[in-house]
């Protein structure tokens, strides 16, 4: 089979390997869509040096946004058999420390020998076939495409958890800065939870592609002073809940500026700094701060059921499509930092 490997310095590689027997407890998936995620840029197709730790990158097959179909079983798999639509959560940890029996996998202490993520330190899903540990797998309900599978792996998964952290819901005017992926996710989610969003981006294309998804009120540089432009959407008030989905220091400051007093604020997005003066930002404000990472399994299970309730569609933020061997055009469209979510999709 054919599967992408990512060399570093802006470079994707092609590569032939052999497709695997699924082991104990594990299976064997035929991808169906795989896509590319903020963090596969920041971290392993852009830098010469591909991280540390967690972020380590092993030079495996590339893709942590896995969805397809089980082509085989292995041994002492129980829930699972072939035909079934999967969703694959893209860390697989070591099983028996705290985190991991909590569902918190992203979260495994076992880092030297029990935990590896799909497309970081065990092959992922940019390839024809993935063997997949069956704990990973949730099952993709009929009404959700596999693309959808692809954007809760990660992207949406991620957003929702920030969601929860925040416990958004329609009692809530929700300020999300940063409409890449993730922002777009955490918006349309805040939305079928019954908020109000108001959105942040100074990405023009990105704005449009925002308003084109339904949501509606979306801010720029362009129209002035974007924390005037915020209160004055808030009566002055404030937001109940902020969300910062950029990573970028301004934004994340700007989230603790147009939180209302008892507020819930939210760094979601990976990377970058933030330096802000905490006694009137945060302190005199009362704001409660949380730093979110991943979903939990349990999460992701109860997000595609809810996707399913709410009649949303999460590949309405994929922009381009391309095939496994146009893997190159799709990496270099997606650093451009213009589009939405980009996806390798396979149509038979």
């Amino acid at each position: 089979m054919k599967g992408v490997v990512l060399p570093g310095n802006r470079q994707v590689d092609i590569r032939d390997f052999e497709v695997q027997e699924p082991g104990h407890g594990q299976v064997l998936v035929r991808m169906k869509a795989s896509s590319l995620c903020g963090s596969d840029l920041r971290a392993i197709y852009r830098p010469t040096d591909q991280g540390v730790g967690a972020e380590a990158y092993q030079g495996v097959i590339a893709g942590h946004e896995p969805c397809g179909i089980i082509e085989r079983v292995g041994p002492g798999v129980q829930r699972f058999q072939a035909g079934d639509r999967v969703v694959i959560y893209h860390i697989a940890g070591c099983g028996v420390c705290r985190n991991c029996r909590s569902g918190w996998m992203i979260s495994c202490t076992d880092e030297n020998h029990g935990r590896a993520a799909y497309g970081w330190q065990r092959d992922g899903g940019h390839a024809e076939f993935v063997i997949a540990e069956e704990r990973t797998l949730v099952a993709l309900p009929a009404e959700l495409t596999y693309l959808d599978g692809a954007m809760v792996a990660c992207g949406v998964g991620t957003a929702y958890a920030a969601c929860q952290r925040a416990g958004v819901s329609g009692r809530d005017d929700v300020l999300v800065t940063g409409l890449g992926p993730v922002g777009l996710g955490a918006a349309l989610l805040c939305q079928a939870m019954g908020a109000r969003v108001v959105g942040v981006e100074y990405v023009a294309e990105r704005r449009e592609l925002a308003r084109r998804l339904g949501i509606a009120e979306v801010v720029g540089p362009e129209e002035g002073d974007v924390l005037s432009q915020l209160q004055a959407k808030t009566n002055g008030n404030g937001f109940e809940v902020a969300i910062d989905c950029s990573g970028n220091a301004d934004a994340r400051h700007l989230c603790l500026q147009a939180a209302r007093e008892w507020g819930r604020v939210v760094y979601v997005g990976e990377g970058g700094t933030v330096s802000f003066a905490p006694s009137p930002l945060l302190i005199h404000k009362q704001l409660t701060l949380y730093g979110s990472w991943v979903c939990s399994i349990q999460q992701m299970e109860e997000l595609v059921e809810h996707l399913v309730r709410w009649k949303l569609h999460p590949d309405v933020m994929v922009t381009h499509r391309f095939t496994l061997e146009q893997a190159r055009e799709a990496y270099e469209l997606f650093d451009s930092g213009l589009t939405g979510k980009v996806a390798i999709v396979w149509n038979d």
